[in-house]
């Protein structure tokens, strides 16, 4: 039996997320103080080295192609390394919120990097599978560590309530997804990506049932990650309930990793069959947009209308998923790349204005933010516009690309639903918008004026971020256009 071919430098991000949450494990065991710069220190040069690490991968696949190795099981090309650059800019920003949150709640600070660091190597798995069994480990590294991390805060049992419910939840969503494996392992005989596309390619299954049910139930698994409807239950309370930087990571990094795996099986592994699953992916993008954005007009807590609001971002993704096309495909990864930005920055803001406790974040809190603090209020003014997909953002340029391609995909009716759900979320950023400029600081308004340096970091990038993609976005579309996965190896 011939050995397996092994791509050192396509593994490179993989491992060196993987040795440095080992490592930074190590080093709080070993040593019982450690600087309290440290950790966050040694998480956010880990990000950034593999940052830096994605920009050879992406020249190597660019010249060289797509590659298949390590029997098949793991594949290395544009959609792995863009979804890899984006976990990792999500780490480092996570890392910058994490160090002056953790001073302000008293918390002990080497369990959050480790966690985060560990759940990115599990993203990066699941941007890199190529075989279903391969796509599930990466799946519970990610989750069992976010489950982890949203239960952080000790002393909150708002923590401690959202993690049980996450893990609870996400424990049923792992299990639909593994029956899912098992079935459409039943109808095609193997789990491999290629050899299931080809399978289904070259033969006329005479009973399909058992195909389909198991594409129902991986559809299940993975919705339930991208907190799509009907599977968004736990998404409020534990968005409300986590630390601030976890939520972002979550509302980030989880969602990138999940809609790169949906992707990967559903448009490039069963296309052939997405006559099928279009219709439900359809579906579920409609119930999100509307659900998310109507739902988040009545809520009063900003990390509650960001969490349904993260619920409708998640509804325009699955119009890119269930266009079915290389074009949708593309959109979708402008909307993750700009999302993360989003989300973020978003966080960022929301975590220095929540004060200790972390239980500050009625609108009451942000009543005449804009005077308090005018850089931080400007800064998250063009943050919401973005989320709401005004023109000159990077929100919109995602948008469109979405919209389009439910145009180009036929799904007239799905397109509409989507821009008048889009016209009901604005309100709710124009809700914290007028607390913030409009209305004179409450009783609960207490003036924080100074913002941690993390913090000013993660919000100027992200600015910047989304101004540039909004007034020049062709080097991002070239790179998503590039980035389209496909399926190599058998």
């Amino acid at each position: 039996m011939a050995t397996p071919e092994v791509l050192w430098w396509a593994l490179l991000p993989l491992l060196i997320l993987s040795v440095g949450g080992f490592l930074l494990l190590t080093l709080a065991s070993l040593f019982r103080r450690l600087p309290e710069a440290l950790p966050q220190a040694w998480t956010v040069v880990t990000g950034l080295a593999v940052l830096v690490a994605t920009v050879p991968m992406w020249a190597s696949v660019q010249a060289d192609g797509p590659r298949s190795f390590l029997g098949g099981m793991v594949a290395v090309d544009g959609s792995t390394v863009l979804v890899t650059a984006t976990l990792a800019v999500a780490v480092v920003a996570t890392a910058l919120l994490a160090r002056p949150y953790l001073r302000r709640e008293d918390l002990p600070g080497v369990e959050l990097y480790v966690l985060l660091l560990l759940s990115a190597a599990g993203g990066v798995v699941m941007a890199s599978a190529d075989d279903l069994i391969v796509l599930f480990l990466g799946l519970e590294i990610l989750s069992i560590a976010v489950y982890v991390l949203a239960a952080l805060h000790l002393r909150r049992i708002e923590s401690q309530e959202a993690a049980l419910k996450y893990f609870v939840l996400g424990a049923f969503a792992s299990a639909f997804f593994l029956y899912g494996v098992a079935l459409v392992y039943g109808a095609t005989g193997s789990t491999r990506l290629a050899r299931i596309s080809v399978h289904l390619a070259s033969t006329t299954l005479v009973e399909d049932g058992m195909l389909l049910a198991g594409i129902a139930l991986l559809l299940v698994g993975l919705a339930f990650k991208v907190a799509a409807v009907p599977f968004h239950a736990w998404t409020p309370d534990v968005y409300q309930g986590a630390p601030s930087p976890v939520v972002a990571w979550m509302a980030a990094g989880v969602k990138t990793a999940a809609f790169a795996a949906m992707l990967r099986v559903l448009v490039v592994t069963l296309g052939t069959h997405a006559s099928d699953w279009r219709p439900a992916v359809a579906a579920l993008a409609a119930a999100s947009v509307v659900v998310g954005a109507w739902v988040a007009v009545l809520q009063t807590d900003v990390k509650r209308m960001l969490a349904y609001s993260s619920i409708a971002h998640a509804g325009f993704i699955l119009l890119g998923v269930q266009a079915a096309s290389d074009r949708g495909t593309a959109a979708v990864y402008v909307y993750l790349v700009v999302y993360t930005l989003l989300a973020t920055g978003s966080f960022a803001v929301v975590t220095t204005v929540g004060g200790r406790g972390d239980a500050d974040h009625g609108l009451d809190a942000y009543r005449g933010l804009a005077r308090r603090q005018p850089v931080l209020a400007g800064a998250f003014t063009l943050l919401l516009l973005g989320q709401a997909g005004v023109p000159f953002t990077g929100g919109f340029v995602a948008k469109l690309g979405v919209l389009a391609a439910a145009v180009e995909g036929r799904t007239y009716w799905l397109a509409m639903v989507a821009m008048a759900a889009a016209a009901v979320a604005a309100f709710v950023y124009l809700r914290i918008l007028v607390a913030m400029y409009l209305e004179d600081p409450g009783a609960d308004s207490v003036d924080r004026s100074e913002v941690p340096t993390g913090a000013r970091v993660v919000v100027g990038v992200a600015c910047l971020g989304v101004l540039v993609v909004g007034v020049a976005p062709g080097l991002l579309l070239d790179i998503a256009a590039d980035a389209v996965p496909v399926l190599v190896g058998g």
